[in-house]
């Protein structure tokens, strides 16, 4: 059976603050690195590039055969609920053949609690 190449697409909102969009970049780095997606791109709702049908590009030009678009936001608000839908439904659109999948964003991911809880208990432990 032929190795299925996926590509995660990790979708920030985007800031005007450099220093802010390279932090996103080297979180795709990371997991990049651990080698669970072939491809992992950073993409940026707006203010910074490139832009998420720009990034889904990228994925697939790479030549994935899938595209998991993760919105690395917090909450459900109007971005998560709208916005990157309707750009993911754009690209899917233009290539009906490619398989995009759109994930919840990472707020609503199960252990996303526990999470903040091992976080806190680091951040009081260090001296």
């Amino acid at each position: 059976m032929p190795h299925v190449r996926r590509a995660l697409l990790l979708v920030a909102h985007g800031s005007r603050r450099a220093a802010s969009n390279e932090e996103v970049r080297r979180v795709a780095a990371r997991l990049h690195a651990t080698g669970a997606f072939d491809h992992v791109v950073a993409a940026f709702l707006e203010l910074a590039e490139p832009d998420i049908p720009t990034g889904i590009e990228h994925c697939l030009t790479a030549g994935v055969d899938e595209v998991l678009v993760y919105p690395y936001f917090l909450s459900a608000g109007r971005h998560v609920s709208e916005d990157i839908p309707r750009a993911v439904a754009a690209k899917q659109a233009e290539h009906p053949d490619a398989r995009i999948t759109l994930a919840p964003h990472l707020g609503a991911a199960e252990g996303i609690g526990e999470a903040v809880l091992r976080h806190a208990r680091q951040v009081l432990e260090e001296p």
